[in-house]
């Protein structure tokens, strides 16, 4: 049987420096090779059937390639169940964001050199801190089977990756998962900042229903696929609440103790209740789990003052960051009409206690206001001018060689 350091030459990552001793004698969580300056860029075959195109120096450029030569060396997907039956309704032909188009994309990733993250959205929309809905495929399913699902759904879909030509380095289980996945029998409940579980009027638990034994089964199970499909792979999990050390601890104990066995945590890092939040949380981290790593999943503001920071975490426990939607979501890196192709940068302190986002699904006696159907085409089209942002990354990359 090869040894995991075989194991990861051979799916290619020895080129990156990524290679490492086989699992079981590893004894600490630092990274296995460079430092990953990331990219979630899903929305690109949207865009681009609508008529994006990119630009760099007044130059047209693949938007992979164009990161690429910007010191970007990892690319995160995300992946749904069945996007036809939901995310891609309005275009249920194209179905984006679903394995035929995923692996096209990945092809593009991979033969650009770059290092490929899945991230599984075990739902067929998107799947988030208020909405961890079970795919149409598997409605009625009881815990067993929805175990047995994603197991062979992850399983799977790495398989018909690498047969397509793009295979997958690494496999997030499941997306912001803080209060688990495939509600209600994967959710979890967890403390409110002053250390006591959220309650309903009646002092009911809010959100457990099946809580963390639940929760860590689905996810052993989803590594488990992933893990038997790509022996080399590493296993990412996916808190959404970097700010909040005391959430990631309770919740990053209670999936140790249920044997839920990962290789790196990354976090969500929008915003924070008090400058500090992330540095603190990071800090606290790895200190508590010398054996894991940590990587910061999304992020969108303060690129170089988030990656700096994890860039320095001791014992290089800090793997990379993974800047959201870099060409059109809050502070892009592109701009349209003279203008931030997303909304522009945004403000990293909230002053209000806890929230929708730290309760699950919204606190007890709140209705979230629905939004009206969206129409049209789902890509944004237009012309995307790369930014002055865009040097920071070129910064970024020379400084963290």
């Amino acid at each position: 049987m090869p040894d995991r350091r075989t194991l990861l030459r051979s799916a290619g990552l020895a080129g990156l420096g990524l290679a490492w001793p086989a699992q079981a004698t590893r004894r600490s969580g630092a990274r296995p090779g460079p430092y990953l300056i990331g990219a979630d860029i899903s929305w690109i075959p949207e865009d681009e059937a609508a008529g994006a195109r990119y630009f760099v120096d007044g130059v047209p450029k693949d938007p992979i390639i164009l990161l690429r030569d910007a010191g970007f060396n990892a690319i995160r997907l995300r992946i749904f169940v069945d996007p036809a039956k939901g995310y891609a309704k309005r275009e249920p032909d194209k179905a984006w964001a679903g394995l035929a188009q995923t692996i096209k994309l990945g092809r593009r990733i991979k033969d650009a050199g770059l290092y490929l993250v899945l991230s599984f959205h075990y739902s067929d929309i998107w799947a988030d801190p208020e909405h961890q809905g079970v795919p149409a495929a598997w409605a009625g399913y009881d815990l067993s089977l929805l175990a047995r699902a994603v197991d062979a759904h992850t399983h799977d879909t790495l398989v018909a990756m690498r047969a397509a030509g793009a295979p997958v380095d690494m496999a997030v289980i499941g997306n912001e998962t803080t209060f688990g996945i495939l509600w209600p029998q994967g959710r979890v409940t967890l403390s409110t900042p002053t250390g006591n579980p959220v309650t309903d009027a009646n002092h009911a638990k809010v959100g457990e229903v099946g809580g963390f034994d639940a929760f860590a089964q689905l996810l052993r199970a989803g590594i488990a696929g992933a893990r038997r499909a790509e022996p080399a792979i590493l296993i990412q999990l996916h808190n959404h609440l970097g700010r909040h050390w005391p959430i990631v601890r309770e919740w990053t104990d209670a999936l140790i103790a249920r044997q839920v066995d990962f290789d790196v945590i990354g976090f969500s890092c929008y915003q924070q209740r008090a400058q500090g939040d992330w540095a603190a949380t990071f800090a606290q981290f790895v200190r508590r789990y010398p054996d894991k790593g940590l990587l910061v999943a999304e992020y969108s503001s303060r690129k170089r003052y988030i990656n700096d920071l994890v860039h320095a975490l001791p014992g290089k426990q800090g793997w990379g960051a993974f800047i959201w939607e870099p060409t059109r979501h809050q502070e892009a890196i592109f701009d349209q009409d003279g203008h931030n192709a997303g909304e522009g940068a945004k403000p990293d302190l909230i002053s209000q206690g806890l929230n929708s986002a730290e309760a699950p699904g919204g606190l007890a006696g709140t209705t979230a206001t629905p939004k009206p159907e969206p129409t049209g085409p789902m890509g944004h089209g237009g012309d995307y001018v790369a930014n002055p942002l865009l040097d920071l990354y070129r910064q970024m990359a020379k400084a963290y060689r």
